[in-house]
């Protein structure tokens, strides 16, 4: 596993190679160095704390989810697991953390099955509270906001499926009629159950509003790093600019969002007449300090990880 957990995240830095380079090359690979030259470095230790802020509270919600569906581990534990997931910050939609459901199964035996709709709760409530701070700001901006109501409305639309067991459990029924999913189909119904108590409108506000300050901290980052270059819309606007950018990342399923986050970031401030080398320095900056910092965070985490419990054994996800 560890084998294709390197190998993913090594073609993902190679991708992020390629699409910072046009980048540099579009807005001036000179002026581009020259611009970070104007960036207070003093600013990174509390950029890197705000990040990890963000990734404590989802860890938080990630170990109130694991009580939800009756999954005891200790705290230390917990925290490793959810630490060393980072590292698949840069797969589609971070659907590759199903690796922690890997090492909650290696720890406590607990079947994947009954931990993975975990993930898909977590990017659920990250997706209404970013939502929250675009549609917010969509309406203040008069941007964006045809996209931002689509997404919405297929995230509501899917939570009510999930949620109403008459229309989910026929869909898993009929699915039992196809030899190829048959097998797996006892694997489905717990994956259901799971999801079911997951999305119940208590914890689902609950999780939701913990989710506008996880993320919180990473918008506030960015409204730092915008303040470091004279550039001040209002925090308002950094906040939506941040939360808008990310949405558009993730619903286009590229790994980590890579191209059109960094692209949707850069075109918002170009939009607000910021100079090309300026909108290209302050989105490689808070891609360092979030993202790329939490696949640093994934590593070290795993490898600590390896060294409690030894390798992991299972050899796919």
């Amino acid at each position: 596993m560890l084998k294709k957990l390197r190998q993913r995240v090594l073609i993902s830095i190679v991708l992020a190679g390629a699409v910072y380079l046009a980048f540099t090359i579009y807005a001036n690979f000179t002026q581009v160095l020259q611009a970070f030259g104007q960036f207070n470095w003093l600013l990174l230790p509390l950029l890197l704390l705000l990040s990890f802020m963000n990734y404590f509270a989802r860890f938080l919600k990630w170990d109130y989810y694991l009580s939800i569906v009756h999954v005891e581990m200790k705290k230390v534990d917990s925290l490793s697991t959810f630490m060393s997931g980072l590292i698949m910050s840069v797969t589609p939609a971070k659907l590759g953390e199903v690796l922690k459901s890997v090492l909650v199964k290696e720890i406590t035996g607990v079947p994947i099955s009954k931990t993975a709709p975990i993930i898909l709760a977590e990017r659920i409530t990250d997706f209404l509270s970013l939502l929250i701070i675009a549609i917010t700001g969509a309406f203040f901006f008069d941007y964006g906001g045809r996209i931002t109501i689509i997404v919405a409305v297929f995230i509501i639309l899917l939570i009510l499926a999930i949620s109403n067991k008459k229309i989910a459990l026929p869909i898993i029924n009929f699915a039992e009629k196809i030899p190829f999913i048959k097998k797996y189909i006892h694997n489905i119904h717990s994956a259901y159950e799971s999801s079911y108590q997951l999305l119940k409108p208590k914890p689902l506000i609950q999780m939701t509003l913990f989710s506008l300050i996880a993320w919180g901290f990473e918008c506030f980052g960015y409204y730092i790093i915008l303040i470091n270059f004279n550039v001040n819309f209002g925090i308002l606007w950094a906040f939506f600019s941040y939360s808008f950018s990310t949405i558009i990342g993730a619903i286009s399923m590229l790994p980590g969002g890579l191209g059109l986050t960094e692209g949707s970031l850069t075109f918002l401030l170009v939009e607000k007449h910021v100079s090309t080398d300026i909108a290209v320095a302050t989105t490689f900056i808070i891609r360092v300090v979030t993202l790329w910092f939490a696949v640093l965070v994934g590593i070290v985490s795993l490898t600590i990880y390896q060294k409690r419990y030894g390798k992991i054994k299972m050899e796919s996800l």
